[in-house]
């Protein structure tokens, strides 16, 4: 028997739908905002201190949009689906613990990292921005692929109480084993998490070849371009990889009219949910992987510096894509293979409908916190590309 009772009613089931959508294209958001992180690990192709305050500069007045959509993200999953965030972040708390430290680092090394005497020294700085731009990236990545692979837990169905390290014999890592276990998928996790990596440092570098000014810094552009052809490479192999493991493993299954709501492995369950809908999600899913690697073609290969845009909207579709597929169509988005009837889907975890009526009227200020994010780039936007007179500007918010 599964440990919660299913939604009957289909107002409450719109809604838990509607909510799962936003998390979807929040999600696809946050996916395009990781160009800052990406960009972080490019500090190398900088061969002098005006190269690299180009770089610090280009993404410094960023990272709080990264992080604005990051919060819009985790509030809605919070709002909408609670169970979730008592299940994972009570039980894989290293692995968001580690997430977390690695964004908090970010923000005190842009605030610090060229201010005279710091204490630390700018190289601290510079390795905290390296380990936000990986390590957060791959465990990132990691923790999205546990909602294909499944995670270590069980549910009481009595008392709901959350036991961790179920499939283990009490042997806990914290969600760690994500990435460690490979018996329960870690190889899809870390190539996952790979993914994520080479993804956003290919969108740090499309960034960096929008925004900083290509006639300055000619050379700096010649390595960054340099720098997203090998990082391609890596993409394609994890790609395939992620693909590979996407239409051959067993899926979570359960049917949403059943008020069990019994989980089970299906085959080809997530090739079943792309072709679901008319093939509306593999449409798309495709569109993003075109609109992406033609992006990474006409600036990583080619001389045009406007790649960023098309492989932003790339990123975000296809974002939108492995949401919709890891929680619609009868799937547990937080499958347990430790305990397969203590998954975690749309319907079990969500909010009441009390609730999720009440926010999906709060829900109205998302396109305004969206508008925000938009208004404040194009201000940062609106006077060009950075140049070296405005790095040595004193009156310039330079970093």
């Amino acid at each position: 028997m599964s440990w919660a009772p299913y939604t009957v009613d289909a107002t409450h089931f719109y809604l838990q739908v509607y909510f799962w959508i936003i998390v979807a294209v929040l999600g696809g958001l946050f996916l395009l905002m990781t160009f800052v992180q990406g960009g972080q690990t490019l500090f190398h192709t900088a061969k002098n201190e005006t190269e690299e305050r180009a770089i610090t500069n280009s993404l410094g007045r960023k990272w709080e949009l990264t992080f604005t959509t990051l919060v819009l993200f985790g509030g809605a999953l919070y709002a909408a689906f609670p169970l979730f965030y008592s299940v994972s972040f009570g039980g894989a708390y290293w692995v968001w613990m580690l997430i977390l430290f690695a964004f908090v680092l970010q923000a005190v090394s842009y605030e610090y990292m060229n201010k005279e005497n710091n204490v630390l020294g700018k190289g601290v700085y510079k390795f905290f921005l390296y380990f936000n731009g990986v390590v957060a990236m791959l465990l990132i990545g990691a923790a999205v692929g546990t909602f294909f692979t499944g995670s270590n837990f069980s549910i009481n169905p009595d008392t709901r109480h959350v036991i961790w390290g179920t499939a283990t014999n009490g042997f806990n890592l914290r969600g760690l084993e994500a990435a460690i276990d490979f018996k329960h998928g870690a190889w899809f996790n870390l190539s996952f998490g790979v993914l994520l990596f080479a993804a956003a440092r290919i969108l740090g570098g499309l960034w960096l070849i929008n925004d900083i000014d290509n006639n300055e810094f000619p050379e700096l552009i010649t390595r960054i371009r340099g720098t997203i052809k090998k990082c391609f490479i890596v993409l394609l192999i994890a790609l395939l990889i992620v693909l590979y493991g996407l239409l051959t493993m067993k899926g979570y299954s359960y049917n949403i009219h059943d008020s069990k709501g019994i989980v089970t492995l299906v085959a080809g369950k997530y090739l079943h949910n792309l072709l679901s809908f008319g093939a509306i999600p593999l449409i798309l899913l495709l569109v993003g992987l075109v609109l992406y690697v033609w992006g990474v073609f006409t600036s990583g290969f080619g001389n045009s510096n406007k790649g960023i845009w098309s492989a932003g909207l790339g990123i975000v579709l296809i974002g939108i894509v492995v949401f919709v597929i890891a929680g619609f169509f009868g799937t547990p988005f937080y499958p347990s293979y430790a305990d397969l009837q203590s998954s975690l889907t749309i319907q079990n975890s969500s909010g009441s409908k009390y609730t999720l009526e009440v926010m999906a009227w709060v829900s109205i200020a998302v396109p305004f916190v969206l508008a925000y994010i938009i208004w404040v780039w194009y201000q940062m936007k609106k006077n060009g590309p950075i140049t070296k007179e405005e790095i040595a500007d004193p009156e310039s918010h330079a970093y």
